[in-house]
């Protein structure tokens, strides 16, 4: 894992309460000791995407007595597992090949570096892109039939962060918090 990649933290609302928050190990110990039987919806605080979480991944000691122990294997993948490469297929003209072909070092080489130099003169404009895109996702899940819900959207990829707040002022209390901890990174790189 590379070290700019952040650990995934999830936060888990009960209708619009927040009920539970960190790690999906703390999530899961969190969850095991509610008394409501749910339905829980469970979000990735990096992404705002809505993940699906199985209680059967709970540590023996929580784990409720009729779950099966969850055994899957990952397959193994084509790449150098242990220097965190993964290989996949890109899909270039032959004039690309050709030019990556008489770069220093082939094209892998190339490529990395194009890469490289994209992440980092790109950097401002998508950490605003994917601080909209998590609020939107974490909105469309939760809030999708509030008051104001499309104007909030609006503001929100319209950079209009003090309508933003104006608009999701009514909202309970809880989503209004984590929509703006998602979009948080947006309005400060503006």
């Amino acid at each position: 894992m590379s070290s700019d990649t952040p650990t995934t933290t999830l936060t888990v609302f009960f209708g619009f309460q927040r009920v539970a928050h960190g790690s999906k190990a703390e999530v899961l110990e969190q969850l095991s000791r509610r008394d409501d039987p749910g339905p829980y919806l469970v979000f990735d605080d990096q992404t705002g995407t809505q993940l699906d979480l199985d209680m059967r991944e709970l540590p023996p000691e929580l784990r409720y007595p009729e779950a099966e122990p969850h055994r899957d294997e990952a397959p193994r993948s084509v790449g150098r597992p242990k220097l965190g490469v993964v290989a996949r297929e890109v899909t270039l003209l032959p004039r690309h090949w050709d030019w990556l072909g008489r770069q220093p070092g082939g094209a892998s080489v190339a490529l990395r570096k194009l890469v490289e130099d994209a992440r980092r003169v790109n950097a401002e404009r998508d950490t605003v892109r994917a601080a909209q895109e998590a609020a939107y996702r974490f909105m469309t899940a939760i809030a999708g039939n509030l008051p104001g819900f499309e104007e909030a959207t609006r503001a929100l990829f319209a950079g209009e962060e003090q309508r933003f707040a104006n608009l999701i002022e009514p909202w309970p209390a809880d989503v209004r918090a984590h929509l703006q901890k998602l979009a948080a990174a947006g309005w400060n790189h503006r």
